[in-house]
């Protein structure tokens, strides 16, 4: 089997058996496609699943740092894990393919997660102007994430009709196809309500942008109105820097310091895992860094 054969059949495979999002089945695809055009500027592009070997995906690997000299180990190991599971997919149809388990991955230091202490996160929340509807639609946006954890793709996703403000939880739909319920503060709930009151148009999505004329909203549809991840993180970095927070903050510090806040105040980390909805409890762990001060306290209190 040819290499591109085997690149279309593995994406058939990840969408109709694997079940997986549309995202993960986007990032196989554009890692396998550089792959290609590694082995075409080799001459290798004729080459066929089984005499791919373990030489040609490390110099493969060597080729992402000559490509883009500034690739962390994060990215050049998301490409090889791509490759593994393309291995492993092969092997899966019988195919005398190289093992997927010869790939090493690079070792790399333990992660460090940036979060936001309380007074940071008050100072975050006092920027936006609740005069106005964008002011009052972007601190609904960062109390939803900060009091659910969401990921920046559920939050973008969400509509209204998903959003129980009395009863202040939802249900969103991860990669897995799974749902899962993630619960509102009081705060949050009210906040989004507030923003919500003040919004007079037929659109669907949770959050919208306010930038076109009144008179043309009823033409525009929902994904054109409908935020973006970039919008969000660029939102959320012009707040912190009016707050005057130094840390090189996205929407995804926000879901950590869900994360850490949880923590804290003495949260069980399977439950913490559970709201974050991590398929392991070790990518979990990382947040654990937060509780050493509060470990030292119990310590000395009971260990005299």
């Amino acid at each position: 089997m040819n290499i591109k054969e085997a690149h279309t059949k593995f994406l058939e495979y990840l969408e109709s058996i694997k079940n997986n999002s549309q995202k993960t089945v986007e990032q196989y695809d554009r890692h396998l496609k550089k792959f290609e055009e590694y082995l075409k500027e080799k001459g290798l592009e004729n080459t066929n699943v089984e005499k791919l070997n373990l030489e040609i995906f490390e110099d493969f690997r060597a080729s992402l740092y000559r490509w883009k000299k500034k690739i962390s180990v994060k990215t050049a190991n998301a490409y090889m894990i791509t490759m593994r599971s393309f291995l492993k997919f092969l092997w899966k149809r019988w195919l005398d393919s190289l093992a997927p388990w010869k790939i090493d991955l690079i070792k790399h230091e333990d992660r460090r997660v940036e979060f936001l202490t309380e007074e940071e996160l008050d100072r975050l929340f006092n920027c936006p102007d609740t005069w106005t509807i964008t002011g009052l639609r972007d601190l609904a946006i960062m109390k939803c994430i900060y009091s659910t954890g969401l990921r920046i793709s559920e939050l973008t996703n969400l509509n209204i009709e998903n959003i129980d403000l009395e009863r202040k939880e939802f249900a969103v739909r991860w990669k897995w196809r799974k749902l899962r319920v993630v619960y509102l503060t009081d705060d949050s709930a009210e906040s989004i309500k507030k923003y919500l009151q003040k919004r007079n148009d037929h659109l669907k999505p949770l959050f919208i942008r306010h930038n076109t004329k009144a008179e043309n909203i009823d033409i525009l549809t929902d994904e054109n109105m409908r935020l973006s991840r970039f919008f969000i993180t660029t939102m959320i970095k012009k707040y912190a820097k009016q707050a005057i927070i130094l840390k090189d903050i996205s929407a995804h510090t926000l879901r950590h310091s869900f994360a850490t806040t949880l923590l804290s105040k003495w949260a069980d980390l399977r439950s913490i895992q559970e709201m974050l909805w991590h398929a392991s409890i070790t990518t979990t762990q990382v947040y654990t860094h937060v509780t050493n001060q509060k470990l030292k306290e119990v310590h000395k209190k009971f260990m005299k």
